[in-house]
């Protein structure tokens, strides 16, 4: 692939166990030179802000990037109670933290992520594609802060609402929405370059036992494999217990569609649609809508995905995972 034809990436995350297969797959492309990921940013989700920034650092030691930089997360005010340490560990990875290396990354002097989303937008305009796969905090809040810098990017890609199914925290809400949909609603309604990866399809990615094995198998002493492994066993013991499954023994690999979509577009299939976000529902807070009536729709906002080639989506998913347990450079120890 020629350098300019590479895709720059800010990934905006709250690493729980999703999040982290997620970013563990995209720093597999970054290491085949597929992807260049310019920044992580964190936010205020699954765990703590603090706490998800210490993850995103440790994550890129493990895999031996530290030069990338994580941009601390913007802290939400007014948002809703709440996290979701139930699913994903009191650390966000299965309470795995302590088998990794420390944090590489400073918290008390890192730059707040819409500091680092504006700067790298402006640095390149029209080619920054921004990963979110957590509630959309720091995307609101640049755009706050800076009116259009979201339209400046080339693409914002969000793993974010339910539109045909039910929701993961209420009868309606998907988790990412729910958590702060004010900030949701402002960012689908600020720009039009925008991809929504729901529910809809994310709840038929089920990662299983058997395939977390295949990946492990590469490498079976690799430090990455043991953290996929173990936050394996993890998720599995909590979506069986929140019954997320239907009794398969996997978990939902919901963050990592994101990815999917970007380097593997024909496991998908999406709509146009104009999306909107509910803010005010005493019932229907954080629920997410668009019009399926047979009428002119001239205000659409967004791509929404609604089919998914499963088996296509995990053969990349499992090959690039491979891959990077294969890879050669130094690792971080467990």
């Amino acid at each position: 692939m020629a350098p300019s034809t590479i895709p720059k990436i800010i990934l905006d995350t709250d690493p729980g166990g999703d999040d982290l297969f997620a970013c563990l797959w995209l720093l597999s492309l970054v290491r085949q030179g597929l992807a260049e990921l310019v920044a992580i940013t964190t936010t205020q989700g699954n765990v703590a802000a603090r706490r998800t920034f210490t993850t995103a650092s440790q994550i890129l030691g493990l895999v031996g990037l530290p030069e990338i930089e994580v941009g601390r997360g913007v802290l939400v005010v007014g948002a809703e109670k709440g996290d979701a340490s139930h699913i994903h560990g009191a650390d966000g990875m299965g309470n795995l933290s302590d088998t990794l290396p420390p944090a590489i990354h400073d918290w008390a002097t890192a730059r707040s992520a819409d500091d680092l989303m504006i700067e790298q937008i402006r640095a390149a305009p029209g080619e920054m594609t921004i990963v979110a796969i957590g509630p959309l905090t720091n995307l609101a809040a640049a755009e706050t802060r800076c009116p259009g810098i979201l339209r400046q990017a080339k693409q914002i890609v969000i793993m974010a609402g339910a539109f045909l199914c039910h929701g993961n925290v209420t009868p309606q809400a998907e988790f990412n929405v729910w958590f702060n949909p004010e900030a949701a609603e402002t960012v689908l309604q600020s720009c039009h370059n925008t991809v929504v990866i729901p529910l809809d399809i994310t709840t038929r990615l089920v990662f299983t036992r058997a395939m977390a094995r295949s990946v492990a198998q590469t490498n079976s002493t690799h430090p990455i494999a043991q953290l996929l492994t173990g936050l394996c066993e993890f998720m599995i013991g909590t979506a069986l217990k929140y019954r997320e499954i239907s009794g398969i023994e996997g978990f939902l690999v919901h963050d990592a569609a994101t990815i999917g979509y970007l380097f593997y577009p024909e496991t998908l299939l999406l709509q146009r649609a104009t999306v909107r976000v509910e803010t005010e529902g005493h019932w229907t807070r954080g629920q997410t809508l668009f019009d399926r009536r047979h009428r002119a729709k001239a205000t659409a906002n967004a791509w929404v995905a609604l089919q998914v080639d499963e088996v296509g989506f995990f053969a990349s998913f499992i090959a690039d995972l491979q891959a990077l347990l294969g890879d050669s450079h130094d690792q971080g120890t467990v």
